[in-house]
């Protein structure tokens, strides 16, 4: 594939609305696509009518995997100052691309071991993930592609989503002491969690956390009977010890229910590229049947999710140099 066929149809698919969960469209323009270059396709069916895309030439020993799904909201393509625009540009259809596109060089070369896995959802409860690793076939290393600016990540932060709830009396507002305000408990509590001695690592640093979501309250004039914050760390060992340390911090004020549970991950590494530890999560956890996990994408996290999201066009073409020599490794 060509430098100018490869950003041509990163337009294409950047200007198809993927946004979780609307892949459908994607999906069928992957399956067109990979088809039409030669590719054995397999269509996973995963919920309420989307679909997983699993291509191969042969029985894959590498695969190149990430995810066509993105966050809300969508907007198309454009070019720029040696940089393309648009909702997935970086995370992760400028990616994707990349690694159909390191796939056709391997394969023009003669080699048949590598397959590719483009899933659903990751950018919402890793479904699409979930779903594949039901059909592993039995290979050996699994490359992932989220924005690292082109960097082997050496290890990814799990996520820790906790839900802390007070409860209160409801009363009157002009009669307070008839009432015990939860509202105020949950407010005591947070404020306690900010004293915390947070674990640490020495690759990923140390635990932090950000507090997503409040609600509490009747009206105005009414003591609060309950309350509730979801709070989402980023970690770096159990989500028990955090757990612990909530209770044991902020437990007199609220209880405290798991949400959501991601592990940490140590990732595999190969000699001559560049390496470092980052915040973010993805699929690989929920990928482990399909070989050791490498972690590698061109464009930054700084500027994924945002309403100016872009990757540098060189970067593009970089990535598909890096999965070739990455997937030449790890096959031999």
């Amino acid at each position: 594939m060509d430098p100018l066929t490869q950003i041509q149809l990163t337009r294409d698919l950047v200007d198809i609305d993927s946004t979780t969960p609307h892949e459908i469209a994607a999906g069928e323009f992957l399956d067109r696509t990979l088809h039409r270059l030669g590719y054995q396709v397999k269509r996973q069916p995963v919920l309420d009518g989307r679909f997983n895309i699993f291509a191969t030439t042969g029985r894959p020993d590498v695969v190149l995997t990430t995810h066509f799904d993105c966050v809300p909201p969508f907007f198309p393509s454009r070019e720029a100052g040696g940089r393309l625009y648009g909702r997935g540009a970086c995370d992760a259809k400028g990616i994707l691309v990349a690694q159909i596109a390191a796939a056709e060089r391997l394969r023009a070369a003669g080699e048949s071991r590598v397959g590719l896995l483009f899933v659903v959802g990751e950018e919402r409860g890793s479904e699409g993930a979930k779903a594949a690793n039901t059909i592993a076939p039995g290979s050996r290393f699994i490359v992932n592609g989220e924005p690292t600016d082109n960097r082997l990540a050496t290890a990814t932060r799990g996520v820790y989503r906790a839900r802390l709830r007070a409860t209160g009396k409801a009363a009157h507002s002009s009669l307070p002491h008839l009432g015990v305000s939860a509202i105020d408990k949950l407010v005591d509590a947070l404020v306690a969690l900010r004293g915390a001695a947070w674990p640490g690592d020495p690759d990923m640093g140390t635990t932090f956390y950000t507090i997503g979501l409040i609600s509490g309250g009747i009206a105005p004039n009414v003591i609060s009977p309950e309350a509730e914050a979801e709070i989402m760390f980023r970690t770096v060992g159990s989500h028990e010890t955090l757990r612990r340390l909530i209770e044991t911090t902020a437990g007199t004020h609220v209880t405290v229910e798991d949400v959501l549970v991601v592990p940490p991950v140590r990732l595999t590494t190969r000699p001559g590229f560049d390496t470092e530890a980052f915040s973010f999560t993805t699929d690989i956890p929920f990928l482990d049947r399909w070989g050791a996990p490498l972690l590698l994408g061109p464009g930054s996290v700084t500027v994924a999710h945002t309403a100016d999201e872009y990757v540098e066009i060189a970067e593009l073409h970089r990535a598909v140099e890096l999965y070739e020599r990455l997937a030449h490794q790890l096959l031999t």
